[in-house]
């Protein structure tokens, strides 16, 4: 997963791509447990969607515009407007179905 910035998250929704973005941060033990979840679900989701993160402390301004309270919380992007989202840390299985369901 490609660790992006706010800005450039903001321009990926505008585009209307289907994006699934996990906000996280380094102090986050869920976030940290979440992380290699994400990752091999990305490999095996990749032709669905564009996978990536963005870290809450260094994008506050996204964080806010997206409603971000807490984390990890798992954003689903498709055509300008969040889809779904998955808050806290879920095992693989429960992320690949909440994933699946959406994309």
């Amino acid at each position: 997963m490609k660790e992006i910035s706010g800005s450039e998250l903001i321009a990926m929704v505008k585009e209307g791509k289907t994006v699934v973005c996990d906000f996280w941060a380094s102090w986050c033990g869920p976030c940290r447990m979440l992380g290699p979840v994400m990752e091999e679900l990305s490999e095996e989701l990749k032709d669905k969607a564009e996978f990536v993160k963005v870290n809450v402390d260094d994008n506050q301004e996204a964080a806010a515009q997206f409603g971000i309270m807490s984390i990890p919380d798992v954003l689903i992007f498709a055509d300008g407007k969040v889809k779904d989202h998955n808050l806290g840390y879920v095992p693989k299985a429960a992320m690949k179905s909440f994933l699946e369901r959406n994309l």
